[in-house]
């Protein structure tokens, strides 16, 4: 039976996607933690929010359009940076030439399995994402060489905490892809043919090396590798960051607040924006959706630094109520792989005119010419939804 290689709905790419994968792959995918309640709860927390919509007055033309650390985007929209993505021979390639065809910006992780520079050349409005990983030489190098390159913002990640049991079991990934490792994997891919048949026709493997972590010999880190390095660098202190920042010198995002005295405190380390996170659910469970926790970071920082939002976006609606809720823009992840996954680049312009389809629809139901007029007066909150995490006894009282 013929199937329409576009979808409408961002949870049939998802199912697509699972088809499509061999297990282990899907599995890396949806990852998660402990018992997987933080990622429930991201999405959850989005069915809770209603909108309060207007009968008469609608605009004729919306205006999605607005600026995230000084770059233009078609929509508050950004494509969050996420490790090796090898659910498809082009990987971040493809998702750059996607972004850039629907004009959004395109964050790209130090943990990715193309490099800086061919991304770059794919879509040239990127952010390049770090860990606090390595040496502070090894760092500089890998932010002058995203800076040649022509990153226009650095984001800093700093939410995992390695965890690492699940419930539901984590997906086996290989060190490094060899014949021996191909024979092991041969009965979880031989019964995707259409995903080997890619990678095939392309003429390579995938790649689970991180070409943008380089050893002292100029070598590629293995995700392992990389990932090791990581975990071995002593946790970094808000002096470290700050000097991050200097070191960067330009737009400075810092991804993963969840407390309202830590994004005072990255505010005082000089950042330029900061996204709201629970890195998708894959850090500590249990942790309670980002969208619950916005409306306090927003209000305590938000004219002083731009604020976004991640972990959960599945529909433009989702979109609308975090922009209310007082984010500029949010970061999508699994979303976007599973439309690389079902259908390449296609897949992930697909993935994004499915967000700006429902997001103009939620702007013109509300009878609102523009995101930036969305408030939390279109939304229905219930009264326990907001949650203020990190304030003092007296800022609690005072909430209201």
């Amino acid at each position: 039976m013929f199937e329409n290689p576009w979808f409408e709905t961002i949870a049939e790419a998802q199912r697509r996607a699972r088809k499509r994968l061999p297990s282990t792959v899907y599995g890396a995918l949806v990852a998660g933690s402990e018992r997987g309640r933080t990622i429930d709860a991201n999405t959850d927390a989005f069915a809770q929010l209603g909108f309060v919509p207007r009968l008469v007055g609608h605009h004729a033309q919306r205006d999605l359009s607005t600026t995230v650390l000084g770059v233009p985007t078609s929509m508050p929209v950004l494509v969050s940076p996420t490790g090796v993505q090898a659910v498809h021979p082009e990987g971040e390639v493809a998702v750059a030439r996607a972004a850039a065809s629907r004009g959004v910006v395109m964050g790209l992780s130090s943990f990715a399995s193309r490099s800086v520079e061919d991304v770059a050349a794919a879509g040239p409005d990127l952010f390049f994402q770090m860990y606090w990983s390595g040496s502070r030489e090894a760092m500089t190098q890998r932010m002058d060489r995203a800076r040649a390159a022509g990153a226009k913002a650095l984001v800093v990640t700093l939410d995992w905490s390695f965890s690492h049991g699940r419930d539901w079991g984590s997906p086996s990934i290989p060190e490094k892809l060899d014949l021996r490792t191909a024979l092991r994997f041969a009965p979880d891919v031989l019964p995707r043919p259409g995903w080997l048949w890619k990678y095939a026709r392309s003429g390579r493997l995938p790649d689970l090396t991180t070409p943008n972590m380089l050893d002292a010999g100029g070598r590629a880190l293995t995700f392992f590798g990389a990932y090791g390095e990581w975990m071995q660098t002593p946790p970094p202190t808000w002096s470290d960051i700050a000097w991050l920042r200097a070191e960067w010198g330009g737009p400075f995002l810092l991804k993963g607040v969840a407390r309202v005295d830590d994004a005072r405190r990255a505010v005082d380390a000089g950042v330029t924006a900061l996204s709201v996170s629970n890195h998708g659910g894959n850090n500590l469970d249990t942790t309670p959706a980002a969208v619950r926790i916005l409306p306090a970071v927003a209000a305590a920082v938000g004219d002083q630094v731009e604020v976004l939002m991640d972990g959960g976006v599945r529909r433009g609606g989702d979109v609308a109520k975090a922009l209310a809720l007082g984010a500029r823009a949010v970061m999508i992840g699994r979303a976007y792989l599973w439309g690389l996954a079902a259908n390449g680049q296609t897949g992930v312009e697909n993935v994004l005119d499915i967000l700006r389809g429902g997001l103009d629809s939620a702007v013109l139901g509300l009878g609102h010419g523009s995101v930036h007029d969305l408030s939390p007066a279109d939304l229905v909150v219930p009264a326990d939804f907001p949650l203020a995490l990190g304030v003092t006894a007296e800022e609690t009282v005072l909430r209201p």
